[in-house]
């Protein structure tokens, strides 16, 4: 039987690559985007060199009715969802005392709420078939703090309280909760990042590579979107309740709880 998958901001950076290595595995993927233009080229991509399944789904996270309509359409199409990533994100960084209020909503919103909004809808079909593994991408930051992220910090460790809680009321379900907490991966969002903080922390773009972002890694490297997707399709091919709401570290020792 053929399994599928949902991933969310799918068509770009770490949600692209999962995205690829779901269809390379023998999944059907439904590939959701804010840019429906990104959508269609990762499914573009999955067809063609994967000779895979795929399905570009416009979707903007934080719209009740576009997550309903995405998990429908899912449905309709493949009549089942065996794995929901959720791992639409963005970064602002600022100090606190310059954080306004919609900026810290809008990171609540497209962090906390919509993985709620697409768990939520998720977990109605996997009931339906008494299996299924929710995923959550969240970050280093799910365990420790940085200074100017104080509502990237609070969201990504709110994920972690959320899936702890999906993974005891999915248990009668068979449906399994995890967090994926990777360090810094260089994708275009960190890329980002390096002169921001540079600007903000007044050091060199070199420094915050070398110090902030991988200073306390054992071999100061990377995470890569290889290792997360390793990591992912793992999960959800684990077949039973063995492992669930459980929070993996991908820091290359960052973190070693």
């Amino acid at each position: 039987m053929m399994k599928t998958v949902l991933i969310t901001g799918a068509g770009s950076g770490i949600g692209e690559h999962l995205a690829l290595a779901f269809a390379k595995a023998g999944f059907a993927v439904a590939v959701t985007d804010l840019n429906f233009s990104a959508a269609e080229r990762v499914a573009t991509r999955i067809q063609i060199e994967e000779q895979g399944i795929a399905m570009p789904i416009a979707l903007d996270v934080m719209e009740e009715g576009q997550v309903v309509s995405a998990f429908r359409a899912v449905m309709e199409a493949w009549g089942r969802l065996d794995c929901l990533i959720n791992n639409a994100g963005i970064q602002i960084i600022k100090p606190l005392v310059e954080l306004d209020l919609a900026t810290w909503e809008k990171m609540m919103a497209i962090h906390l709420t919509a993985a709620f909004l697409c768990t939520r809808e998720a977990f109605k079909i996997m009931m339906t078939h008494k299996s299924g593994t929710i995923i959550y991408i969240g970050s280093i930051h799910s365990k420790l703090a940085s200074v100017c992220k104080v509502p990237y910090v609070t969201a990504k460790h709110g994920l972690l309280g959320l899936s702890r809680t999906v993974a005891k009321e999915g248990a009668a379900y068979n449906i399994r909760s995890h967090v994926i907490c990777p360090g810094f991966v260089r994708t275009p969002l960190v890329e980002k990042q390096i002169p921001e903080q540079a600007k903000t922390l007044g050091i060199g773009e070199e420094e915050v590579v070398k110090k902030v972002m991988l200073g306390e890694t054992v071999d100061g490297e990377f995470t890569t979107v290889e290792e997360i997707s390793a990591m992912a399709l793992f999960l959800a091919s684990y077949p039973n309740l063995g492992l669930t709401g459980q929070s993996f570290m991908l820091t290359h020792g960052w973190n070693m709880e």
